[in-house]
């Protein structure tokens, strides 16, 4: 595929998020398949990046514009977009972003817009300082929709706009070593043999960051199961789960597998069923633990109808990774900012609820529930625990928090992991 079709492409994937409420982990990699091996990671920057920036971006072409794009047209504002990105925040010599991107026109069948997109990316080019002065005065600059940052300023008023900019960051890459083959150690002197650095966390025993985000084909040992990829802070489950030889362990929520796997590495001989409700992602816990050469049961299932796929088991201990709003990883899916919705907060705490009473249960007495989401919002963590501590009266907190805010919340950081909440919860 022609090179200059690339600019069309991320157009046409920042459109279909945006205004069809596609995730881009869906979109993408159709798209990607279509391009060569070099040209893949330039249209993902173009993609995650537009995405990351867009208040920006559409903020200039407000100003820059004096009608906005409808219908059939409509992709030709988010190829305005891709020039503005490229110009603001790539390394693409400007001269050849501007031809790329009017060339984009051709792609999408609409050559006769060429002139017009290249005297807006002229025309920015020339108000660049003023514009991007003037932005910086507006509460656009913070890059978020303004439910969410009215969210972030209400919970954290001191930290918001630390929160903000870490989601404005490009993630870290963090990696989990397994521990069966190598000590963290050993793993990290061979990545040092292959001529890269990683740095461990004082916190979580297998976690390694890299000092520069490399392909998982570069690291030692990816293929035979040595290490896998996953987030220091989803790697902190396994601190409060603390999952033991020979007991039954329920992993809910389970796909993409990362947190099955972990547990099993950490417990070899611990029997683990792994439940999600989505049968398509299930195939990645698959894929996770052939790779790993590690063992678990594997079942679709709804998390609010625990008999369904479980009967009257009974478990020593349950990891719930609830499902939530995703707004502690924005900085690994920029999307997530555009497809939420504020009504979405309440819907989930609902869900929440409704697979903790439903699943509590299924915990033998003296048994552990861990409760984790990747959310920073009150309403889903510690709110969500307060709650279900008060109608729940053989349920204790244990470790995380306080009985008046319960829990441990982490938050982005650029060296640290993710934003996350953990409680751990023991039945009397």
């Amino acid at each position: 595929m022609k090179k200059q079709n690339l600019r069309s492409m991320a157009a046409q994937a920042v459109e279909q998020v945006v205004e069809q409420g596609q995730s881009l982990s869906n979109v993408l990699p159709p798209l990607q398949q279509k391009v060569s091996d070099k040209d893949k990671a330039l249209l993902q920057e173009l993609c995650f990046g537009v995405l990351r920036t867009l208040s920006q971006l559409e903020w200039l072409i407000n100003k820059l514009m004096s009608r906005p794009m409808t219908g059939k047209q409509r992709t030709v504002h988010y190829l305005i977009m891709v020039g503005f990105y490229q110009l603001l925040h790539t390394r693409i010599p400007p001269h050849a972003a501007l031809a790329e991107t009017v060339e984009g026109a051709v792609a999408i069948k609409r050559p006769q817009l060429k002139g017009l997109i290249n005297g807006v990316l002229r025309q920015f080019q020339r108000q660049q300082e003023e514009l991007l002065a003037e932005f910086a005065r507006t509460e656009n600059q913070y890059l978020h929709p303004s439910w969410l940052l009215n969210r972030l300023k209400k919970a954290y008023p001191q930290q918001w706009q630390d929160i903000a900019g870490a989601n404005n960051q490009r993630p870290p890459m963090w990696l989990r070593i397994n521990r069966n083959h190598h000590t963290r150690d050993a793993w990290l002197a061979l990545l040092k043999e292959s001529g890269m650095n990683g740095f461990t966390h004082d916190a979580y025993p297998d976690a390694v960051r890299l000092e520069t985000p490399a392909p998982v084909h570069a690291l030692p040992g990816f293929e035979e199961g040595w290490v896998t990829v996953q987030d220091a802070s989803a790697q902190g489950c396994m601190t409060w789960l603390e999952p033991q030889n020979g007991e039954q362990i329920l992993d809910l929520c389970a796909a993409p597998g990362g947190k099955t796997t972990h547990i099993l590495e950490v417990a070899p001989q611990a029997s683990v069923l792994a439940v999600d409700v989505d049968e398509q992602r299930l195939s990645r816990v698959y894929d996770n633990l052939k790779r790993l050469g590690l063992k678990a049961q594997v079942k679709q299932g709804d998390g609010r109808k625990p008999a369904e796929w479980c009967g009257d088991t009974q478990f020593d201990r349950i990891l719930l990774d609830a499902p939530c709003s995703a707004t502690g990883v924005i900085r690994r899916h920029p999307d997530i900012k555009w497809l939420r919705r504020d009504r979405d907060i309440n819907e989930l705490a609902q869900l929440q609820a409704e697979i903790l009473d439903a699943v509590w249960p299924h915990l033998k007495s003296g048994g552990t529930l861990v409760y984790a989401t990747c959310s920073v919002l009150p309403e889903e963590n510690c709110q969500q625990i307060a709650a279900f501590l008060k109608r729940t009266p053989n349920a204790s907190l244990h470790g995380t928090g306080t009985p008046e805010r319960p829990g441990l919340q982490n938050l982005p950081g650029a060296e640290e992991g993710d934003g996350f909440f953990y409680a751990k919860l023991i039945k009397e």
